[in-house]
């Protein structure tokens, strides 16, 4: 083994047990992570199967959740609804799911769950989500901007409450108009190319594929987009139990994640060994994720608070929840576990 290798071998090493920083850049004041727990303990996940929790399918795959002392059990659910539901009944200690205005609403009526780490964050520039317009519209100068989408038909895959409807309000607050100044149709993306086509909607907000294939073809053209830079969607959200009766587990859960985060920074992402572990948990190829474009992952995990108010803040105002007075995010956010986590392997510079 040349010396050059044994470097590289040795450097490998250290990044997987958490201990560098990987590509994620130089950690300063990086402290010896938390011993492993003793005898292990059983954490249950309960996860929708999309690539914005790649944190935890790195985690598990690479061993980062058994170098800590855990026993990670993993499920798949069809919808965070179907997790939510196991969290309130204490069925498992975590799930990876999407902020929707029914947890808002749970949250308003007392829901012990609290969200503990970001998922994967929306892409600060070049987002593949796009606001597009009939491209005819705009060629005969019916629509210049997004204020001139009042009134117009506006297609979105989400429902009321949804993500997809806060990401139109989003793009719509561009043009000093809300959802309220629309009309909107709830469509599937892979159904809005021909309702282009046929003129049957004004506009849409679609994501990849189907964005660039609607530009790309020639029916519409994009009027908005990096509607949400750096937004977080989907979280990792512990029951109240896992919280505040488990802390020293949910430390070393979050710790887990924030490591792999550091390994899947940059060239890092498409590694041999992060493939293999995301393709354990979604349904994919390789090759798929290889020309897809890369998930964003902070390696420091700071959970976006402002944000997550914000999209409280637009649902509420929407009228898409069941109450009026703005919810004290202290009752929704629990950071103590990403800040211990930073503390331990140090701040990675971006």
């Amino acid at each position: 083994m040349t010396l050059k290798s044994f470097i590289a071998r040795t450097l490998g090493g250290l990044a997987a047990a958490g201990l560098l920083a990987a590509s994620a850049g130089t950690a300063t004041n990086a402290k010896e992570p938390l011993a492993p727990l003793d005898p292990p303990q059983k954490v249950t996940v309960a996860y929708v199967p999309i690539m914005k929790f790649a944190a935890m399918y790195t985690a598990a795959g690479r061993g980062l959740f058994e170098k800590l002392g855990l026993d990670v059990e993993i499920e798949r659910v069809k919808s965070g609804t179907e997790a939510i539901a196991f969290l309130t009944q204490g069925t498992i200690d975590v799930g990876g799911i999407a902020i929707v205005t029914s947890l808002w609403n749970g949250w308003s009526q007392g829901l012990d769950l609290r969200v503990i780490a970001p998922g994967a964050l929306e892409p600060f520039e070049n987002s593949p989500t796009k606001l597009v317009v009939r491209k005819a519209l705009m060629d005969d100068g019916k629509i210049k901007d997004v204020a001139d989408l009042k009134g117009l038909t506006i297609a979105l895959a989400g429902g009321p409450g949804s993500g997809g409807e806060y990401l139109l309000a989003k793009g719509l607050q561009r043009g000093a108009l809300t959802i309220r100044d629309v009309e909107t149709v709830r469509m599937g993306n892979s159904d809005m190319p021909a309702a282009f086509q046929n003129g049957s909607i004004d506009a849409g907000l679609l994501g990849s594929p189907f964005a660039d294939q609607v530009i790309n073809g020639g029916s519409a053209a994009t009027i908005a987009t990096d509607l949400t830079p750096g937004l977080m969607t989907v979280a990792f959200v512990g029951s109240g139990n896992f919280v505040n009766k488990r802390p020293e587990v949910a430390e070393r859960f979050v710790l887990a994640l924030m490591q792999a985060t550091r390994m899947m920074q940059k060239a890092d992402y498409l590694s041999p060994e992060n493939i293999k572990a995301y393709l354990s948990y979604v349904n994919s190829t390789e090759e798929a994720i290889r020309k897809g474009r890369p998930v964003i992952y902070d390696p420091n995990m700071v959970i976006p608070v402002d944000g997550l108010a914000d999209v409280e803040r637009v649902h509420r105002e929407n009228g898409r929840t069941a109450y009026d007075t703005p919810i004290d995010l202290a009752s929704v956010v629990d950071e103590r576990f990403t800040k211990k986590a930073l503390q331990l392997l140090g701040e990675a510079t971006k």
